[in-house]
């Protein structure tokens, strides 16, 4: 029998062909991470480049050296802060996390100190000033670093310069607190007896035992107990889920649904500090509110015109988000027989999905059958050859570059540019690893000579269930989220720019999630889906009638998914808007937000939102995702939908999006790429056109 890990190199093996063995090194090829204590010299060697930089900066050079030079501070100090961070959310050696942690926190003060440091300022001034001198992308690069710097403060008298260091230090160690918090502290439900859970669900969860004591009168002659098997379920992101859209007995939904939205409590805590230490940032800055602050530098350049366009969205999308609501309300009293059952919120998932499956007669165990790992894989390489005209090729890794060994590499090969990228893989959930699904970089790109590229290197994590063993199977949710950070992985490897401040994801937030959203919709195209959905029996392409029902049953509820994203954006906007008390009620203030923009009840004393990750990430920043799905919408349908797979399509996405990273302005950027009408000018900022969106959900 192989072992997982084999199985899966395996298949990547089906899907990629190798290149030769390469000798010793260190983690993600870095030399100098051979060992986890490793970081410490990657960290100091980092400090003592960045400073070389510094001295040569201050020599005041000409405006095209001063601008290389500051992107090379960029470089070396980038490096060692997207190691660490890859490190710390997916290394099994705690030694590894724990030092990558105490490597990040120094670099981040490092970073501060370089942030606030004049001679840089003053020397980003003087290259933005003489703008003559510098190409196109130069001067964005100037006026970007010189953007950069004042957002930490740097033209702040000293008192408030040093508080806004402060802050900066806090802000980010209560993030890293909340995520910690998320991972460590799940929460769990014990379920009696065993058989409430269906059966195939029952091996994600670890079983417990307890006694049972007999009748009082068989106790009264004898003691008498009877060992009961049930089970513990952990909610956490992937196990809640499962559990909410699987296990029909109600009761046992609304205990794991309760205990699942209520962890952890320590983060309401931490989640008002960090309101608090942000707002207060913003204050500093001269704004009203930190959702100012951070949407300032972005297309809607102010809090007012996203909450606006969210308003907007919100009040269209509401009958039709009503009507879907009473559709499973009254399919719910169908089923239950009970002419008067409230739906609740520990419903949603069960009833949406018993709905989807029973009238599209869809069975998850047929889809799944269609998208074994490796043939998913191959659905990577049908995209990059027909769009791109470049291959995957599996590249057996040094030792001591890895730090799992389900992780495989793929170099992205052209036949006539060579080598454009690298990435690696690290597919499959297990203990203490991040526990969503995402995009790292490693190494941005970059112009190093007129002949030399430095070459982007990123990391897809993923945490698909590992239970199926050899013959790992994706469901078609996988399937998307594969597709969606594969988007990010694209826009990562593709770019080519000057500099690696802009490379690939380095972009304006509200720009950011464009490509994976676009990406998404591959995922859902027959065309694009027959190329690689094999029956792994027999080896028939997956039906096209089987494809029309998943798209029937994606279509089913459209405006209570866009209904729920809206909220999420609102609710993050006004966790991050202008404070009308401290501490806020997080909770109440989340729970009317949900009764005023959703048709659904709130589970009262619920947090949900303490385990909502992106308010870390993407703080005063989750709109990005709808402004994202409108713009991949619009792309979709005027570029790619006629012929997905055209080498035309794939010339127009890579040569006048992907190619451009966050080196030409994001407005621009979208116009070349798709037509004006793609966005609008509203209040001073920029909002998607909306009309592409509207036609998908047929509104």
């Amino acid at each position: 029998m192989l072992s997982r890990a084999a199985a899966i190199r395996r298949g990547a093996v089906a899907a990629f062909s190798t290149v030769s063995e390469k000798p010793e090194t260190g983690l993600y090829g870095f030399d100098v991470l051979r060992t986890a204590k490793g970081f410490r010299r990657f960290v100091d060697d980092a400090i003592e480049r960045s400073d070389e930089l510094v001295a040569h900066v201050a020599r005041l050079p000409s405006a095209p050296e001063i601008v290389r030079a500051m992107d090379e501070i960029s470089n070396t100090v980038c490096s060692v802060i997207d190691s660490a961070e890859l490190c710390r959310n997916t290394h099994p050696d705690r030694e590894f996390v724990e030092e990558a942690e105490k490597a990040s926190m120094r670099i981040y003060e490092h970073l501060q100190y370089l942030n606030t440091n004049t001679t840089l300022y003053n020397a980003i001034l003087k290259a933005e000033g003489e703008s003559v001198l510098l190409t196109e992308e130069a001067r964005r690069a100037a006026t970007t670093l010189r953007i950069d710097f004042e957002k930490g403060g740097i033209h702040l008298p000293e008192d408030k310069l040093e508080r806004v260091n402060q802050l900066n230090l806090e802000i980010a160690q209560l993030g890293r607190k909340f995520s910690e918090n998320v991972m460590n502290k799940p929460g769990f439900v014990d379920v009696y007896p065993a058989s409430r859970v269906p059966r195939n669900l029952r091996h994600h969860f670890k079983s417990v035992y307890r006694f049972n004591c007999g009748s009082f009168e068989k106790q009264s002659s004898q003691m008498s107990t009877a060992k009961q098997k049930g089970l513990r379920i952990v909610t956490d992101s992937e196990n809640l889920s499962s559990a909410l859209r699987w296990i029909s007995d109600e009761e046992v939904r609304k205990q794991v649904y309760i205990v699942g939205n209520s962890e952890p409590r320590e983060n309401i805590g931490v989640l008002n500090e960090l309101i608090d230490a942000r707002d207060e940032l913003a204050k500093i800055m001269g704004c009203k509110s930190y959702a100012d602050f951070a949407i300032r530098p972005n297309m809607a350049a102010s809090a007012d015109v996203v909450m606006s366009f969210l308003g907007y969205l919100s009040d269209i999308i509401r009958h039709k988000a009503d009507e879907e609501f009473k559709a499973i309300q009254d399919f719910k009293r169908r089923i239950c027989n009970e002419k008067s059952a409230d739906l609740e919120p520990w419903d949603e998932d069960y009833f949406i999905g018993m709905m989807k499956s029973s009238l599209n007669n869809l069975d998850a165990s047929v889809i799944a059958k269609y998208f074994p790992l490796s043939q998913c894989l191959k659905g990577l390489n049908v995209l990059v050859e027909s769009l791109f005209g470049a291959t995957f090729h599996q590249i057996p890794m040094r030792d001591g570059e890895s730090w799992h060994p389900d992780v495989i590499k793929l170099s992205l090969r052209h036949p006539d540019e060579g080598d454009l990228g690298f990435m690696y893989l690290d597919l499959y959930s297990r203990k203490g690893k991040y526990p969503g699904c995402a995009h790292f970089a490693v190494q941005g790109g970059r112009r190093l000579s007129d002949s030399n590229y430095q070459l982007p290197i990123i990391a897809l994590v993923c945490n698909f269930s590992n239970s199926s063993g050899i013959t790992a199977r994706l469901n078609h949710g996988d399937v998307e989220t594969l597709f969606h950070e594969f988007g990010h992985a694209l826009h990562s490897l593709l770019s080519r720019t000057e500099y690696q401040h802009f490379s690939g994801t380095r972009v304006a937030l509200d720009v950011a999630e464009t490509p994976s959203n676009l990406f998404e919709c591959y995922a859902w195209d027959y065309r694009v889906l027959k190329t690689f959905a094999l029956d792994e029996t027999t080896g028939d392409a997956i039906p096209e009638k089987l494809v029309k029902a998943l798209n029937a049953s994606r279509n089913m509820f459209p405006a209570t998914e866009l209904q729920r994203q809206i909220f999420y954006s609102i609710m993050d906007l006004t966790l991050f808007g202008k404070q009308a008390s401290k501490p806020m009620d997080t909770i109440s203030t989340v729970a009317d937000l949900r009764r005023k923009h959703t048709s659904w009840k709130c589970a009262e004393g619920t947090h949900w939102h303490t385990r909502f990750t992106h308010l870390i990430n993407y703080g005063a920043g989750y709109y990005s995702y709808l402004y994202a799905r409108c713009f991949a919408t619009t792309i979709w349908q005027e570029i790619c939908q006629e012929d997905p797979l055209s080498r035309s399509a794939g010339s127009t996405i890579r040569d006048k999006f992907l190619r451009y990273g966050g080196s030409k302005d994001p407005s621009s950027l979208l116009k070349d790429f798709a037509g004006d009408a793609i966005i609008r000018n509203s209040g001073g900022g920029i909002i998607p056109d909306i009309s592409s969106l509207c036609k998908e959900i047929d509104l």
